[in-house]
């Protein structure tokens, strides 16, 4: 895309294609194992490549990115071990966040909660997986929301943007979002009876379940 005024530098350049590559690889337009030339970033996004050099090495750190010696960069490839490890933490974080969110939800909160779980329902009925898919991530997103942990939130965007790769192979798995429907609906239903103990079991019971779909 260009830019009429050249490309943008220093830390401005940094942010702009920090979440422009963040967004692309989190959102699946960006495969595992793809090449990051930084030439051809600088121009798709409007930036010095001294400001995509230093966004990369960022999402090395983030984990979203890995460096391959005299190759340069790439989308970082999650094997099934590690997207299993990074699930057990998730595990747990998750587990959190559905204990804060249940004792701590308002009316309207409970409200949208429900609404989530109707639309989830009406994807699975319609036999489209890839908007379950969403309505999932959303449902997830919306929990951590109204948990207020903010901490827990963070790390949990952390491990979440390295799993996209294994969650859409999931959704699209035959009979996999009926079982996960089942689950997140009985999520639900723990944080709008004002349950933390019955809501932590719920996520950790649905992150079982992801960890075992994972094996399989």
């Amino acid at each position: 895309m260009p830019y009429e005024d050249g490309p943008i530098s220093g830390e401005q350049a940094k942010l702009r294609a920090l979440a422009a590559l963040r967004e692309a690889i989190t959102r699946g337009d960006m495969a595992p194992a793809q090449r990051l030339v930084e030439h051809e970033l600088a121009e798709r996004f409007g930036v010095t490549r001294g400001g995509i050099r230093a966004a990369l090495i960022d999402l090395t750190a983030e984990g979203l990115v890995e460096r391959i010696p005299n190759r340069g960069a790439r989308v970082r490839v999650v094997t099934l071990d590690e997207a299993v490890a990074i699930t057990e933490c998730r595990m747990v974080l998750e587990g959190l966040c559905a204990a804060k969110a249940a004792a701590q939800a308002t009316d309207e909160q409970l409200a949208e909660l429900a609404a989530m779980g109707e639309a989830m329902a009406k994807a699975v009925a319609d036999g489209e997986p890839l908007t379950y898919s969403a309505l999932n991530h959303e449902l997830h997103t919306y929990i951590r929301d109204i948990s207020g942990q903010q901490v827990a939130v963070e790390l949990l965007e952390r491990l979440n943007a390295q799993l996209v790769r294994h969650r859409f192979q999931l959704a699209l798995r035959p009979g996999r979002p009926q079982k996960s429907l089942n689950e997140h609906l009985a999520l639900i239903e723990a944080i709008r009876a004002h349950d933390p103990a019955a809501a932590q079991d719920a996520a950790h019971a649905h992150l079982a379940s992801v960890i075992a779909a994972l094996r399989e």
